[in-house]
Formats: structure tokens, sequence, C-alpha cells
């Protein structure tokens, strides 16, 4: 078993949690809007967001179980399993958020 956690090291656990929580919120708002014809979304963006959704569990809970399986403390375990869920909401904010507001589009 690893040492105690450091108090750094549940920060960065912390930091990482409430980024994910952020960027799941500011993805599902672009995706509602998009909806709305609000925002500017793909007409494949729907099926994207159902699709993308069990590769991107399946990942977490590989990674937070291999995490746990080699004895990993439990902020070491959920950071393992929040990496892939971020990596995805972080690039998804990103993709969305460069699309822009529907109504500005001539």
């Amino acid at each position: 078993m690893n040492t105690i956690a450091t108090p750094a090291e549940l920060v960065r656990t912390s930091v990482t949690f409430w980024t994910l929580m952020a960027e799941t919120q500011a993805v599902m708002a672009y995706r509602m809007m998009g909806m709305a014809g609000l925002w500017a979304v793909t007409g494949s963006e729907n099926r994207l967001m159902v699709d993308e959704k069990a590769p991107a569990f399946a990942e977490a809970m590989m990674a937070g179980s291999r995490a746990m399986m080699s004895g990993q403390r439990p902020d070491q375990i959920a950071l393992a399993a929040m990496t892939p869920l971020q990596r995805q909401t972080g690039r998804n904010n990103r993709r969305l958020a460069r699309r822009g507001p529907n109504f500005l589009k001539p």
C-alpha cells in the first residue's frame, strides 16, 4: 500500500473532479443550445453524444480498476478513473466552444 496522500495530491484530485464537472456542464449546455438551434452544432452531434459514452466510461472503469488492483490509494484510483472522462469532456468542450452561437452566423 502506498503512503498517505499529501495535501497537494488531494488538491490535484479535487481540481480534476471540479474541472470534469464544469466541462461536463459546459458541454451539456452547448448541446442543449444546439438542439434548440441557438448553438452551431453538426447534424451528427446527437449521435456523437450517445456513441461516445460507452467507450469513455469503459476506459474510465478499466483505468480505475487497474489502479485499484495495483494497490493505489483511493485518491489515485479516483484520479485514474476521472482522467479518461476529463480528456473526453475537454475535447468536446473545446470543439463545441469554437463553433459559436448559431444566431451570429450569416
